[in-house]
């Protein structure tokens, strides 16, 4: 195995999003778990483009699941994050609390 994958930040939470919906994550439950956890709203198109890029780099997949009425017969794509993406996300918050040792930050609980 390589290299852990870099990730931006935008990129660590929606793959942390995605984790924490499981089953359910697809564009609007991402979209809302981010909102509802960041205080951010991510355009649908700022998401989508992250999505393919790391779909891309092999950190998501995604499937397709059945037409349905109210979106007007249109599937939700559904997606799900990889051992690659588990571990770039794993990667990322280690150097994370690396950095974070030994400082205190005012808002910010440490262990």
């Amino acid at each position: 195995m390589g290299a852990p994958t870099l990730l931006g930040e935008f990129e660590q939470i929606v793959l942390l999003a995605i984790l924490r919906l499981d089953d359910d994550a697809y564009g609007v439950t991402i979209r809302d778990e981010i909102a509802a956890r960041t205080d951010r709203d991510p355009s649908p198109g700022a998401l989508y483009t992250t999505l393919d890029r790391m779909e891309e780099k092999g950190l998501v997949t995604s499937r397709f699941g059945q037409p349905t009425a109210e979106r007007g017969g249109r599937p939700k794509r559904y997606f799900r994050v990889t051992g690659r993406g588990e571990a770039a996300v794993a990667s990322a918050q280690r150097a994370y609390q690396q950095l974070l040792k030994g400082l205190k930050l005012r808002g910010v609980g440490h262990a």
